[in-house]
This record gives structure tokens, C-alpha cells and sequence, in this order.
């Protein structure tokens, strides 16, 4: 039996962060991280943060440092920066801050993106772990690609109600309120 949600358990807010990596886009060209911010307050979350930064090791660890360092952001999420061209370089910036690795979201990012975008999602390097507390999920930096992130995965998987589990419970303040 798939996973479902269980309406009489009652939802859980997160503090969520999002961070687009890109040399391009700024506040009103970011279609990706708009549409993450969208679908995350939509989903009852809050939004912790939002911030750009360029393709650029130090400058995304910087920005990723901050909202890991204490309670205050649960999640982040990132987009951009996951594929092959030479500026790319999110994977190489966030895994060093891991303390874990979360395998199974770019297997699961993948057979969801294989229905939309066939087997061009070879080409991302989606990746996800836990840094300190905090969970960060790296996507690509196409607004479809977000939209698969979070609607195919992440909104059920960031959601408490989530069954048989949800990620939520590994999250420090909610540990023994969710299971």
C-alpha cells in the first residue's frame, strides 16, 4: 500500500529556507525559487529565508551555514546549480556540510522527474542530507524541475501527517510528537 496522509493527525508547520544558486537570476526573474516559496506557504509551512547567490562554492556554503547553524530553519531548500555546465557546482558546495546523506531523494526525484522530463533527468544532480539539524534538498534550477520536486515528492514527504513516516519526526523539535 502507497503512502497517504491522515487527515485526523494534525499538521505540523516547518521553517523552511530557500535558496537559489545562479549567476543569472535575481529577485524578479526567479521563477524556481517563486514557485518553492508558493508551494511551501501554500502548504501551510513558513517561510524561514530566501536568498540568491551565484554559482560559487564558498558563497553557498556561506548562505547554507547561516540557516543551518542553529534551530531556527528546519529545511532548505535549494535550486540550481545541479547539472553539468562548468559553473555547476552546488553538489561539489553542500555535500562537505552533510553529515548524512539522504540516498533515496534522487532516486525518488528521479523516477518522478523521468515522467516529465524522460531520461534528460540524467542530467541533474539532485541530492539531499542532513546538515547538523537541518535537512537540505538540492534540486535543479528549472521551474519544472521544482515543480516535480515538490509536488512528486517533498510536499508529502515534509508534511507530518505523511504515513507510514514522514521526515518530520527526524527534525529535533519534533521528535516523539511525530513518529
Amino acid at each position: 500500500m502507497a503512502g497517504r496522509i491522515d487527515k485526523t493527525l494534525p499538521f505540523h508547520p516547518l521553517n523552511i529556507a530557500v535558496l537559489t544558486i545562479s549567476d543569472t537570476r535575481d529577485e524578479t526573474t526567479d521563477t524556481s525559487g517563486g514557485l518553492l516559496v508558493e508551494r511551501l506557504t501554500g502548504a501551510g509551512h513558513r517561510l524561514a529565508g530566501k536568498a540568491i547567490v551565484h554559482d560559487d562554492v564558498d558563497a553557498i556554503r556561506d548562505q547554507l551555514k547561516v540557516w543551518i547553524s542553529g534551530p531556527e530553519v528546519d529545511v532548505v531548500l535549494t535550486t540550481g546549480g545541479t547539472g553539468f555546465s562548468p559553473r555547476d557546482v552546488t553538489p561539489e558546495a553542500v555535500k562537505p556540510l552533510f553529515r548524512r546523506e539522504l540516498e533515496g531523494f534522487s532516486v525518488v526525484f528521479h523516477l518522478a522527474s523521468l515522467g516529465t522530463v524522460g531520461v534528460a533527468t540524467l542530467q541533474s544532480r539532485a541530492l539531499a542530507g542532513q546538515a547538523e539539524d537541518t535537512f537540505v534538498f538540492c534540486v535543479p534550477g528549472s521551474t519544472g524541475a521544482c515543480r516535480d520536486a515538490w509536488d512528486l515528492v517533498l510536499a508529502e514527504e515534509l508534511d507530518s501527517r505523511f504515513r507510514p513516516c514522514s521526515l518530520v519526526g527526524q527534525i529535533p523539535r519534533f521528535r516523539g510528537i511525530c513518529p
